[in-house]
Parts: structure tokens; C-alpha cells; sequence
């Protein structure tokens, strides 16, 4: 019979986890560029007028982030620590500031005239509330295990996998547009599979971190759509955008 297979060595895991999670960075930082190439990052180039600036400042705020979620698993696979926390703590107030700039952009871009082209639906406010709320969460549960890396840095990682829709949406592909919420927010579950399939090849277990982080991820979206369509969300919407 055969001998159980075990859990890899710590070192030899440690190395994997540092070529897992800039991977996962990469893959992350391509899809933002993806959904928002023409519409942020090459807009000029493609001829459409600046942005008002509460967009530019998300844009900026939001770009921020996930440069900062690019750099800091670089800082720790080289061994800069100290580096690392130090911007752990701006990255506190970058994530303080996106939960308060999210849910004013939304409203403003709800408003006619404020940008060409049809108002965002009220219903549709729902989406970037709840998001931004649930990253709040995941990102100050990060915080509170930062020392703690094992914990830390898969929360960091749902975190940034819940704000990342936004983007999945915006992927010019015919399937994504036509799907509605089913499609960006299905692909954007689909993204955390690989990291539960990490964690049970390399480490032999499902962590916490991703479980509680992932149901509150499942959770959120089909709540976001249903409050959306309630008469009571559309009142108060339509109380936010007057």
C-alpha cells in the first residue's frame, strides 16, 4: 500500500508560494489592462475626451492598488520586508480611500449629464456598493493578520479578486457584455480556483483564509443583484442621485 503523500517542505513551499502569487499578480494586472485599456489606460490614444476628475481620481486610486499588489510579493520573494510593510501601511489608507471614492463615483456617474451616453441604471448601484464594501472587509481582516503571512496574503489576494469584476466586465468579448453580472462575476469566481487548486497540490489543504474569503465572495454577488431589484434600494438610489 501506498505511504500518504506530504505536505511539501516549508522551504520548498515558500519558493512556490512566491512564484504563485506574483503569477497571480501578472495575471490579475492583465486583466485590469484588458477591461480598461481603451477606456483608462490608452484613452487618449483611442480619442475620447479626458475623464471628470472624481473618475481620474478612481482610476488613479484603483491603478495604485494594483501596482501596489504587483510590488508586494516582489518586496517579499526578494526579502524586503522591511519595504514591504512600510507600504503595507499606505496601502491601508490607498484601500481606506477607494471605499470612500467607489460609492461617490458611482453615484455621480448615475447622474444624467454627467458623462456621455445612457445613466447607469439604479438597480446597478448595488454591484460597486457591495464590492467595495466586501473589499473593505477582506482588506481589514488582512491587516489585522499581517502577522500572520499565511492568512495575510490570501486575504490580500480574494480582496483584490472582489473589486476585480469591475474590469472582467469590461473585456471588449461579446459573451462577457451579453452575460450581464451571470458572466463578469462568474469569471471573476473562476479566478479563485486556481489558488484553491494551489493550496490542495503544494499545501495539502484548503486554508481557512480562502474558504471564509471565498463564501463571502459567493455570497455578496447574487445578493448585490437581488437587493438591486427591490423597491426599497430603488428608493434609496433614486434619493442618492437627486
Amino acid at each position: 500500500m501506498a505511504a500518504p503523500a506530504r505536505p511539501a517542505p516549508p522551504a520548498f513551499a515558500g519558493r512556490r508560494d512566491h512564484v504563485f502569487y506574483l503569477a497571480a499578480a501578472a495575471a490579475f494586472l492583465a486583466i485590469v489592462f484588458a477591461g480598461f485599456k481603451q477606456t483608462w489606460f490608452l484613452r487618449g490614444a483611442h480619442g475620447l475626451p479626458p475623464l471628470p476628475f472624481l473618475l481620474q481620481l478612481h482610476g488613479v486610486l484603483f491603478t495604485l492598488w494594483i501596482a501596489l499588489f504587483v510590488v508586494q510579493p516582489l518586496l517579499v520573494a526578494r526579502k524586503r520586508l522591511d519595504l514591504h510593510r512600510q507600504l503595507g501601511v499606505a496601502g491601508g489608507v490607498l484601500a481606506a480611500l477607494m471605499t470612500v471614492v467607489v460609492p461617490l463615483t458611482a453615484v455621480a456617474v448615475t447622474k444624467p449629464g454627467y458623462r456621455p451616453g445612457p445613466p447607469t441604471p439604479l438597480s446597478f448601484l448595488t454591484i460597486p456598493f457591495f464590492s467595495i464594501a466586501v473589499f473593505a472587509i477582506l482588506v481589514g481582516a488582512a491587516l489585522l493578520y499581517r502577522k500572520k503571512p499565511d492568512i495575510h496574503k490570501r486575504l490580500m489576494l480574494v480582496a483584490t479578486l472582489s473589486i476585480l469584476s469591475a474590469a472582467v466586465a469590461r473585456i471588449p468579448l461579446s459573451f462577457i457584455a451579453n452575460g450581464g453580472a451571470l458572466a463578469f462575476y462568474g469569471l471573476t469566481d473562476l479566478l479563485l480556483l486556481p489558488c484553491i487548486a494551489y493550496d490542495a497540490i503544494i499545501h495539502r489543504k484548503l486554508h481557512p483564509a480562502y474558504l471564509c474569503g471565498g463564501l463571502l465572495l459567493l455570497a455578496y454577488q447574487p445578493l448585490s443583484v437581488y437587493v438591486g431589484k427591490t423597491a426599497g434600494w430603488l428608493v434609496f438610489a433614486g434619493w442618492l442621485t437627486n
